[in-house]
């Protein structure tokens, strides 16, 4: 299994965060800025100061091609702190996408330009450049309950974000796989006839 497989739709989100024993899932409000999103890749956590958005720029030129910044803003969620000309300049560095517990905006670009945005909502409120700001690129970071580190896999669709610690990707894609050859074996013989309640044992 691969990250194309997984972003191609062969893992959902919520399938490997059951496979990783229902861990490692963002808070439910940060979902797809557009329509079709999906994002799967090594992360690069960013800690950005409440309403600023320098140390983003700063992400976009520290990580690597292919990662997903995930990015704590601090409680400071009513900003815009993601838009087009941030999408664009993640483009051209070849960035997998993003992960933000704050606001993003310019929807419309957003989507035209298709690299995939998970943010906790939609913001026009501008935000600033603080360059004495305090923040930091790489090093893990605490997006609800689940701390974030380089590295670790990042998968997002339309149900939402989850993260899996990088020593645990390979028996997580595994354990995802497994389960979705039986869930598609009880769809078939749902599709059947046969009941829920008698598959699962819930008499």
């Amino acid at each position: 299994m691969t990250l194309r497989d997984i972003t191609s739709g062969a893992l959902s989100s919520a399938t490997l965060h059951e496979a990783a024993g229902r861990t490692g899932a963002l808070p439910s409000v940060i979902g797809p800025a557009f329509a079709a999103a999906r994002v799967a890749g090594p992360a690069f956590p960013v800690a950005s100061p409440p309403g600023d958005n320098l140390w983003i720029h700063r992400a976009v030129y520290s990580a690597e091609p292919g990662d997903v910044l995930v990015v704590d803003v601090g409680g400071g969620t009513e900003f815009g702190y993601w838009g087009e000309i941030l999408s664009t300049a993640a483009l051209a560095r070849g960035l997998a996408g993003l992960v933000i517990n704050g606001g993003v905006r310019d929807r419309d670009a957003l989507t035209e330009l298709g690299l995939p945005v998970f943010s906790a909502g939609l913001c026009i409120r501008g935000t600033g450049k603080d360059f004495d700001g305090t923040g930091s690129l790489g090093t893990p970071v605490r997006v609800g309950e689940v701390f974030v580190g380089r590295g670790d896999l990042v998968v997002g669709d339309a149900d939402g974000v989850v993260v899996i610690p990088q020593a645990d990707i390979e028996a997580v894609l595994k354990a995802a796989a497994e389960r979705e050859t039986k869930e598609a074996a009880l769809m078939r013989r749902i599709r059947a006839g046969e009941r829920t309640l008698d598959l699962y044992g819930w008499q």
